[in-house]
């Protein structure tokens, strides 16, 4: 092979609409088989190719997944790069991470990042073609974090001879391949899918990044190289009717695994704020967070008395009816990010609250992390919250704790459904981070009976301690530390 430029590959026409637009933010995808693997590899020989010097980035959830799904069989790299590294135009290392090495400077490395705190690997990379597979089983926080390293220097020159070909081409560029349904759908779909139609290039504000976003769709039906027939019936055996939807016809709509998803009436289940009868029990459960947010939920429990509605309609409750009536989240703004603030500030803004409220509000469940003294030195976060004013008491966490949380949430939202005998529950409209994060939470990816844990599930939490917790049992103040 005199020059590696002999090499052509070929891309059906879905795919082809990438690498022609001039979209610096792209999600491709929708339903399986769209040939979303294909066209990164493809994408990311190509840019290397032309550009000398040019870094990609090629990243799953998993290591495991990335080899698999990018290095081996009939169109993995290996493959593909063959007439490249038979004329030592290129070299495949595996240790200690997979790495293509180009003649030209150029190359693609393969990464992945399982955990928030994976990113940390990469604060100083310089990105120019960031790849993301699968990208709803990565956290909105991964996401933006990897996009903030996508950057270029005057150094990096397009040759005329990609920019005829691709006119549209430019550097840095983030291309995104996924399905609907995964821990990450919601933010994915609010972030690609919702905001415009597919197709349509649109520029995100600055503080999204400010690229212009795409989103792409591509369909079973957009891959010639697949026997769409045989290919349905494979995606028939994935089992739930709503997850073969999804993949079969890309269907972002699409019930998508939630764990809430088939009881949740946001009609039914959420109110306006009314005034708490001074009969019913009222107290707040606590989620301590720094780098996450910390979450504080306010709960009134009914005592079986009808609730006096802003317009004087009288609704009649069940004993035992849970409200969720307010709540405290400690957010910075930005996805599933905390406001590190220390105890002694939070249970500031939990007092003034509590006198907000004039209700007569118990001291509740919290997290039982912040009793631990890892040290041994007798002070805790909730020795913290104590010298300043704010107690709790031991959350169950317990074996078992976080399935019998979830059944009996579920439960609680089925009564409020059906509302015969058995105590349901209720959120006030207001409780918007509540409303925002836990009816939207998705279901474990490994089968257990759990939430996705990686999710922002700081006020599920809040929700399921409240709701493991026995209530009115006498208490000192040695309880709470």
């Amino acid at each position: 092979m005199e020059s590696p430029e002999e090499i052509t590959y070929q891309l059906h026409a879905r795919q082809g609409e990438v690498l022609l637009s001039p979209a610096n933010e792209i999600l491709y995808g929708g339903a399986a088989g769209g040939g979303k693997s294909h066209l990164m590899r493809i994408l990311a020989i190509l840019c290397c190719m032309y550009v000398p010097g040019l870094q990609v980035y090629l990243f799953r959830r998993y290591s495991a997944d990335l080899i698999q799904n990018h290095f081996n069989g009939p169109t993995g790299f290996p493959e593909l790069l063959a007439p490249f590294i038979d004329a030592d135009y290129c070299k495949i290392t595996y240790s200690p991470n997979a790495e293509i090495r180009f003649w030209n400077g150029s190359k693609i490395l393969a990464c992945h990042c399982q955990h928030e705190k994976d990113v940390e690997r990469f604060r100083g990379a310089e990105m120019h073609l960031l790849l993301i597979d699968e990208l709803t089983l990565l956290s909105e926080y991964i996401y933006r974090y990897l996009r903030g390293r996508c950057r270029v220097s005057d150094r990096l020159v397009i040759p005329d001879k990609l920019k005829a070909a691709y006119p549209g081409i430019r550097f840095p560029k983030i291309v995104c391949g996924t399905n609907p349904t995964g821990p990450g759908h919601n933010w994915v779909k609010s972030t690609f899918v919702d905001p415009a139609k597919p197709g349509v290039i649109w520029r995100a504000p600055k503080e999204e990044g400010g690229l212009l976003r795409q989103f792409i769709p591509a369909r079973l039906a957009d891959n010639p190289s697949l026997n769409e027939e045989e290919y349905m019936a494979t995606l028939q055996g994935l089992g739930p009717s709503w997850l073969v939807k999804a993949m079969a016809e890309g269907n972002w709509n699409v019930k998508a695994g939630g764990a809430f998803d088939d009881l949740w009436n946001e009609d039914t289940h959420t109110m306006p704020k009314f005034k708490i009868p001074e009969t019913w029990y009222v107290d707040r459960t606590f989620d301590w967070g720094t780098t996450k947010p910390w979450g504080c939920l306010y709960f009134a429990e009914s005592d079986g008395s009808d609730a006096i509605m802003p317009d004087g309609t009288e609704i009649p409750t069940i004993r035992g009816d849970i409200f969720v009536i307010d709540e405290l989240y400690g957010c910075s703004g930005k996805a599933d990010t905390g406001t590190g603030e220390v105890p002694k500030e939070v249970a500031e803004k939990i007092k003034a609250r509590d006198k907000e409220l004039q209700l007569d509000v118990h001291d509740g469940a919290a997290d039982s992390a912040i009793f631990g003294d890892q040290w041994g030195r007798g002070h805790t976060i909730a020795r913290s919250f104590a010298d300043n004013g704010v107690y709790w008491r031991h959350a169950d966490k317990s074996p078992g704790s976080r399935k019998n949380g979830l059944v009996t949430i579920r439960e609680r939202l089925k009564n409020t459904l059906i509302r015969e005998h058995e105590p349901g529950l209720f959120v006030f409209d207001h409780c918007r981070h509540f409303l925002r994060t836990v009816p939207s939470l998705q279901y474990a990816q490994n089968g257990d009976e759990d939430v996705d844990t990686t999710q922002e599930d700081h006020l599920y939490d809040c929700l399921r301690y409240r709701l493991n917790s026995k209530i009115h049992s006498e208490a000192t103040s040695d309880t709470f530390l």
